[in-house]
């Protein structure tokens, strides 16, 4: 499990961390969600230990990891944003060396190094030195060094940045695989159909804050989905009543979107009035209308909302 707690860290004078708070339990996937300078990096920078907080707590399966560092940093595994690749070590040594600093004997490692180069297609390069791997084989590459040790908490800091999409199968099915054995996935992205792909529960984060917290169908509960008419050029535009009419807009000349949070009356007050479409789209809120609802909010709504 991962907790961290009011977590608070100012760099010249601007908080960046702001009473940021996240627990991760065993065998759940969360995906941190936000709009960049949110604080996603720096959070997971100080449950690492490579950032220090002002103040908080941090929690690794129970160890204290801001008193307790280096036991702390046995227990997780990670892969950062920027590629961290030792560039002169096969891909083999590579996984080697992360195998033995997770504490795994000379035979578990070769079966680790084994199980996860052939989860994340590694197996045909293992012996190819990290500095010349593809893009998408270094993003690979890094991922195996957070995984290969089987370590409890897993902290994936936008690891598909840039990738091809076998790199980013690969990567989803071995994180799935990872938690379905029970480790704890903090998933920090800005391509939300990932965290689709990996049934991940969402924790947004605004102005240095969780500001929300929860499954996907709990988050966007609240947000209007949308109704898009195609219309009939030929015929005149109906007049709309008022309530609608707020909640209209033009996609082009013949197209209006509609936000709603109850398709069938808005539906049916749009017939009522006069208005005969020739399509009909009928799109509920997704994790796109929750991110797009972040930029509307401003960082005091957002602590608010918290």
């Amino acid at each position: 499990m991962l907790t961290l707690r009011d977590l608070r860290k100012t760099y010249d004078g601007r908080p960046v961390l702001d009473g940021f708070g996240l627990t991760v339990r065993p065998g759940e996937v969360v995906g941190l969600i936000g709009h960049n300078g949110a604080g996603k990096t720096t959070a997971v920078e100080i449950a690492t230990g490579l950032t220090r907080a002002d103040s908080g707590s941090v929690r690794v399966c129970g160890i204290d990891a801001l008193a307790r560092p280096r036991e702390a940093r046995a227990l997780l595994g990670v892969a950062p944003q920027e590629l961290a690749l030792y560039p002169g070590l096969t891909v083999r040594e590579h996984l080697r060396l992360f195998a033995g600093l997770a504490g795994l004997g000379r035979a578990a490692a070769v079966r680790a190094v084994r199980r996860t180069a052939a989860e994340l297609l590694l197996t045909d390069v293992l012996d190819r030195r990290c500095g010349v791997l593809s893009g998408g084989q270094r993003r690979r590459a890094q991922a195996a060094a957070a995984l290969v040790g089987g370590p409890p908490v897993l902290l994936l800091d936008e690891p598909t940045a840039g990738a091809d999409p076998q790199t980013r199968a690969a990567l989803l099915a071995a994180v799935r695989a990872r938690a379905a054995e029970g480790a704890a996935v903090l998933y920090t992205t800005h391509y939300l159909p990932e965290l689709v792909d990996l049934d991940a529960t969402l924790a947004v984060a605004r102005a240095g804050r969780v500001v929300a917290r929860g499954s996907r169908a709990e988050l966007t509960a609240a947000l209007p989905g949308e109704i898009q008419l195609t219309l009939d050029p030929a015929l005149p535009r109906p007049d709309l009543p008022a309530p609608l009419a707020a909640r209209t807009r033009p996609l082009g000349a013949d197209r209006l979107r509609i936000a709603t949070r109850n398709p069938p009356a808005d539906l049916a007050a749009l017939l009522a009035a006069g208005c005969a479409p020739t399509a009909v789209d009928v799109r509920r809120p997704d994790l796109d209308t929750l991110y797009a609802s972040l930029a509307a909010a401003t960082p005091r709504e957002a602590r608010d909302a918290a």
